[in-house]
């Protein structure tokens, strides 16, 4: 059975990311690409499914970890009778290739060390034909091959690649495994060593060029690194996580692939990557952005594929037993097919967003977001499958009519402000008109909150971002009430549900976990609402719930005191940092959104 969630930790190379369990077992990793099919599955099945085990023989008396500062290079340290260890794994940053470089150093004593590799393509069900070429072993199936390189001497067992080998103080032993394409030339053998410095010069560099200063500074570094590892170098998207099906409640059915890029996240991705100075990453997100997203507006997707590929058919692997038995398993994501009216408020903020921190303008992005605001024009009072991704019946969802009023916000002060061409009195007469029928119908009055949707008594943590997009005031009596209500019913054990359970919207059963994102937007509400204390109380909270190495994931199951959820999960990461930066100093992103992009920021204001 594989690891708890949290037992897990990160190595990645701007193309695919691999998860390093505590016991020295890679148990998930897809190849060329974050969405390609695992060639370890370990993680939703068995061994046998696919895994790659550098472990002392024996149980081990202790085991620690950690990432290398400001680096993606992880450290296990593990003790045993006979000594001590270090297992060093990372992927390098190589545009041309994929390698995972994994180095067992000897610490104290003599370990008697042991290798598994299982390898599987086609998520843990293609066993490959496996052979030896000049000293190297080599796994064919279909499109790929793998090549495994150690000086250790290994042999087949069972359909295994086993190693036994002892290693002794100061010793170092190297094992490089190299994917590629299998009917291209193998490429180079690399150094190991010399990829190993070369990987932390480069993280660190990159690491270097951040803005943040303030208290959080070791938290706010590792989200970031977790942000560029999520990262599609090639095409600059970024993916939700780097991993499909972990549930969000053990042994339930709510299990989804997250290896694709959001349109939702982008104003959040954006002030995350500007607040923090990466400019050029908020450039290449804006320009995935913008090209994924292009084509007629009725046709606007949630989420496409890390190039902007828009088929992303929802299939069950039945061979996988899932997570801890969380079954099924899926590929794809159905969600793609949903008409959310939400990510029309968001597309039309990010670029507003962009607008405003002075990166330079595509020619096409103002013309592409005046056809999605006549979309709106005609679509803004249609039932959606909102925020949450419902799987029931369309609603008219409170959250998604404010997005619709944020997209012509910002469209009339690109008008108003920019001095940019368009309908401005058309647009700001509708957006009054948006504004008028969301107090109207998507209030109750006797409860003095906003609702879910329109005409019911149902709260949903989504409605937080009512302050934070500047629909009103963070003082008005109604998003105080709101915020009071949210607090009262939806905080579990101090973290935010994003709905009752017992509002059964979404046609799924009602189990799962506390929702990380909400959480952190909950601590940017209370900031807003001059309750500092209780916001950084919260935010202290949250920061105790990553795991040894500083990782999230999109849920937390507060009576298995478990993350739950793909892991590691961008958005978390993404709302750390931008939670922070509202902490740090004032003038932060909710801030800064929620006054409706009054003011064109300094360079200064975007710095912490």
């Amino acid at each position: 059975m594989s690891s708890h969630i949290e037992d897990y930790a990160l190595i990645g190379n701007m193309r695919t990311a691999a998860l390093v369990a505590r016991d020295g077992s890679i148990d998930w990793l897809c190849v060329p690409q974050f969405d390609s099919p695992a060639c370890f599955a370990a993680l939703l099945g068995r061994h046998s499914n696919g895994h790659f085990q550098l472990a002392p023989i024996g149980r081990p008396r202790a085991t620690r970890r950690r990432y290398r500062d400001h680096t993606l290079i992880l450290e296990t340290e593990i003790e045993t009778e006979g000594g001590a260890v270090r297992v060093i794994d990372c992927m390098p940053l190589w545009l041309e290739r994929l390698d995972v470089v994994r180095i067992v150093e000897g610490l104290r004593g003599r370990v008697p060390m042991r290798m598994e590799l299982v390898m599987r393509f086609g998520y843990g069900v293609v066993t490959p034909w496996v052979h030896r070429v000049d000293g190297a072993l080599l796994a064919t199936a279909g499109p790929d091959t793998i090549e495994l390189r150690t000086p250790v001497a290994i042999r087949g067992e069972r359909y295994t690649t086993v190693a036994d080998f002892t290693i002794a103080r100061g010793q170092r032993v190297p094992f490089v495994l190299t994917h590629f394409a299998s009917h291209l030339p193998r490429p180079v053998p690399i150094d190991p060593y010399a990829a190993l410095d070369q990987t932390e010069l480069a993280w660190r560099a990159w690491c270097a060029q951040s803005t943040y200063e303030g208290r959080w500074e070791k938290a706010v570094s590792r989200s970031l690194v977790v942000l560029k590892a999520m990262t599609y170098a090639p095409t600059g998207g970024i993916v939700a996580a780097p991993t499909t099906s972990l549930p969000e409640m053990i042994g339930g059915v709510r299990n989804w692939d997250y290896r694709y890029c959001w349109l939702r996240d982008a104003t959040f991705m954006l002030y995350a990557l500007l607040l923090a100075g990466y400019r050029d990453e908020a450039r290449a997100w804006r320009e995935w952005l913008l090209r994924a997203a292009a084509g007629r507006p009725q046709d606007l997707q949630v989420l496409y594929g890390v190039a902007g590929e828009r088929q992303l058919i929802e299939l069950e692997l039945p061979w996988l037993p899932g997570f801890r038995r969380s079954t099924p398993v899926r590929i794809g994501n159905r969600a793609a097919t949903q008409f959310q009216l939400d990510v029309y408020g968001e597309v039309v903020d990010a670029f507003s967003l962009a607008r405003s921190a002075g990166l330079e303008q595509n020619a096409d992005a103002w013309a592409f977001q005046r056809v999605l605001l006549e979309f709106l024009e005609s679509n803004w009072d249609q039932p959606d499958n909102g925020v949450w991704e419902i799987r029931g019946e369309r609603q008219h969802f409170t959250h998604s009519k404010v997005m619709a009023w944020c997209a012509l916000d910002r469209g009339v002060q690109a008008v108003e402000r920019m001095h940019l061409e368009g309908p401005v009195r058309r647009w700001r007469a509708l957006r009054d008109e948006v504004h008028a029928t969301i107090c109207k119908r998507g209030f109750d009055a006797r409860k003095n909150t906003f609702v879910q949707r329109f005409g019911s008594r149902d709260l949903d943590a989504s409605l937080l971002q009512l302050p934070l997009v500047g629909f009103l005031p963070p003082s008005d009596t109604r998003i105080q009430g709101t915020i009071a209500a949210i607090e009262r019913e939806l905080v579990v054990d101090g973290l935010v549900m994003r709905y009752l359970p017992s509002n059964r919207i979404d046609g799924l059963p009602p189990n799962e976990g506390a929702f990380l994102p909400c959480s952190f937007w909950l601590a940017d509400a209370l900031a807003l609402s001059g309750r500092k204390a209780d916001a950084v109380a919260l935010f202290e909270r949250l920061l105790t719930l990553r795991n040894d190495v500083g990782l999230l994931s999109e849920e937390y199951d507060c009576r298995r005191r478990r993350l739950v959820g793909n892991f590691p999960q961008t958005l978390t990461h993404v709302a750390l940092v931008n939670t922070a930066c509202n902490l740090s100093r004032r003038g932060g992103p909710s801030e800064h959104r929620s006054r409706g992009m009054e003011d064109r920021p300094s360079q200064r204001n975007l710095r912490s």
